[in-house]
Parts: structure tokens; C-alpha cells; sequence
């Protein structure tokens, strides 16, 4: 394990009869450290040398290779965050750096506290990382970028709209209708209809029908209820546009909408891919990877649903030693098929 010693804490964490940070607190920090055979390095405010009480210990303790003054003009506390962030190291201190929780997540999780009591060093644990709650979009989101970035037009629309049968037949018939004043007359229709699944008969088998393919993306706990009424949708719609076939109502898994919302990708048939253009390597680490794994198909429907093709793209899910904390993940595209939506 990698340590990163905040000397100025660790000094000032009991001082002598004349107040002035210790020496000895150092001495016995490094003492522990060099027992448990952890690797270390010791971090020192520039004050600090004008402190403490054993200035010629001090000094001599600077001449070491792993001891390091924070340079003139660098705020202590974020030289420290930033070597231990960077070297994805622990940070023995009791300093609890408040000031800096926006800009270096899980800092509880970085800090060993420690405690000493005649002259010994008694190390703490670092708490549990907290879990990125957000960790499938966010790696939808990352692969959405890449794809944009490859020049695949993806659509990101995430606002949502309440779900229900007549709202999406309602929003899907808006958004196709080329007339500037769709929306006003399709509420004057709307409103004259009493109950939606009057108007229009089960559909066992939707064709795959030019012109359109209209993307459903629900929540998956809203899956059941679009699919169930995704013949009614198609030929409501259908109808009311006076198309020759029935839009092809395709509904997916999407990582974006919220639980009783809904968004529509809708594309021209001929627009539609086949297969998805990549498959998708996700880096985690360990402490996602069983979550990530069993969440990996919905990220698969997200993209597929989001991009306009038929089959999934592949996501495989690998831990990674590197990437130590919760929520840091690395996205990889992979030239590929798919899987069957």
C-alpha cells in the first residue's frame, strides 16, 4: 500500500509542554510504517520547519528521498489530495480535508486516521467508498460521446414524458406529422376519444413496416406495460397518418428514463442498422463489476435504442487492479456485431 504522510498533522496531532507541534509524533509515523512494510512518502508544509520543536531532527529528516516540502506559494492540504489522488495512495492524517470534497471524491476512503499513545502509532481504517449510484449512466453517457465522436448520430434526448399507451401513440403521431399545426389538431382527435384500447384492436405480430420504426425507451420497469401495448400504438398510428403500413414499435430497456416516463427515437426503416457499429469493453473496478455485470444488457438496450439498431451491441465487463475506486470505469469500442434485441 502507498501512503502519503500529512507531517504537519501527524506532528501537530499532540504537541509538547510548550505547544509546539513533535518530532517524535513523525518519527514514530515512520517507525509503524516501515514495520507493516508499507511504501510511504512524507509530505511537509513549509511552516512546519520553523515549528516543531526538534528543528536539527527535522532538518535532517528533509535530506530524505521520500520527504518532501509542499513549494512556496501551493496550498498543503491540496498538494497532498492531489499526490495521493494521483498515485492512488492512502493519506495518514486526521485532517478531514472538508474544503476540498467537491473536487476529490471518497476522501474518507483515501484517509487513514491514526492515534498515539505513548509514543506508539496506532493506524485506522479507511472507511468504505461510497457508491456511485449513477454509474450505469455515466457509462452510457461515456459511450454515447464515443460514438459521437466516431460520428454516429446518437439521439439524447432525456427529459421524459409521462408514460401511457395514448401518450406515446400521441407524442409519436406529433413528432412524425410534418404539418406546423399537428399538435393543436391531434388534441382536438384526442380529446373526442374515450378510451384508448376501444379504438383499436390487439396486435398479436407487428410487420416490419417502411416507413418508420418508432424507439421506445422506457425504464425497465416500465418494459411490460410498453410492450404490451406497442400494437395498439403502431396502429393507432398508423391510422391517424394514413400511412399504407404499420411503424415498427420497438421498445428498449433505457438507463436515461426515469421509472413512469418515456422517450421516441424515431427513424426512418432505412436508417435503421442492423447490428450495432461497436461492441463495448467496460473497465471497472472490483467493487462494481458484479453490478455492472448484471446491469451490462441494459446498457446494451440503452445504445441500441439510442443509436437506431436492431441488435445490441456486445457490452463485456472486465475488472481492472488500476481502477481502485467506486464509480472510475474506462470505456473501449470494438469493431463487432451484436446481440439480438
Amino acid at each position: 500500500m502507498k501512503v502519503v504522510v500529512d507531517a504537519s498533522n501527524v506532528a501537530y496531532s499532540t504537541k509538547n509542554e510548550n505547544s509546539q507541534p513533535q518530532m517524535s509524533n513523525i518519527l514514530a509515523a515512520v517507525k509503524s510504517l516501515e514495520e507493516s512494510g508499507d511504501e510511504f512518502v512524507i509530505i511537509a508544509d513549509a511552516s512546519l520547519r520553523h515549528d516543531i520543536d526538534d528543528k536539527e531532527k527535522f532538518e535532517k529528516l528533509l535530506e530524505s528521498e521520500n520527504v518532501e516540502e509542499v513549494p512556496a506559494g501551493n496550498d498543503a492540504d491540496h498538494f497532498i489530495l492531489n499526490i495521493a489522488h494521483n498515485e492512488k495512495a492512502k493519506i495518514l492524517s486526521n485532517d478531514k480535508f472538508r474544503d476540498y470534497a467537491a473536487e476529490f471524491k471518497n476522501i474518507n476512503s483515501m484517509r487513514i486516521p491514526f492515534v498515539i499513545e505513548n509514543g506508539r502509532v496506532t493506524f485506522g481504517k479507511p472507511k468504505s467508498p461510497k457508491k456511485d449510484k449513477n454509474i450505469l449512466q455515466h457509462i452510457s453517457d461515456e459511450i454515447i460521446k464515443e460514438l459521437n465522436f466516431k460520428r454516429w448520430e446518437v439521439y439524447t434526448g432525456k427529459e421524459g414524458l409521462e408514460i401511457s399507451p395514448l401518450n406515446i401513440a400521441k407524442q409519436a403521431i406529433i413528432r412524425i406529422d410534418s404539418d406546423n399545426d399537428a399538435s393543436s389538431k391531434l388534441e382536438k382527435v384526442f380529446s373526442k376519444i374515450p378510451m384508448f384500447n376501444k379504438i383499436v384492436d390487439m396486435v398479436d405480430d407487428v410487420e416490419v413496416a417502411a416507413p418508420y420504426v418508432i424507439f421506445v425507451l422506457v425504464h425497465p420497469k416500465d418494459y411490460k406495460l410498453a410492450v404490451k401495448n406497442a400494437g395498439n400504438i403502431s396502429v393507432t398510428v398508423a391510422d391517424r397518418l394514413r400511412l399504407e403500413k404499420k411503424p415498427l414499435i420497438a421498445v428498449r430497456n433505457d438507463l436515461f428514463t426515469k421509472p413512469g416516463t418515456f422517450e421516441l427515437n424515431i427513424m426512418l426503416a432505412d436508417e435503421v442498422t442492423e447490428h450495432a457499429p461497436y461492441n463495448v469493453l467496460v473497465r471497472v473496478s472490483t467493487h462494481d463489476e458484479v453490478f455492472i455485470k448484471k446491469n451490462s444488457r441494459n446498457i446494451a438496450s440503452t445504445i441500441a435504442g439510442r443509436l437506431g439498431s436492431w441488435k445490441f451491441p456486445f457490452v463485456s465487463v472486465k475488472p481492472d487492479m488500476l481502477l481502485e475506486k467506486p464509480g472510475d470505469f474506462e470505456i473501449e469500442l470494438e469493431k463487432g456485431g451484436g446481440l439480438d434485441g
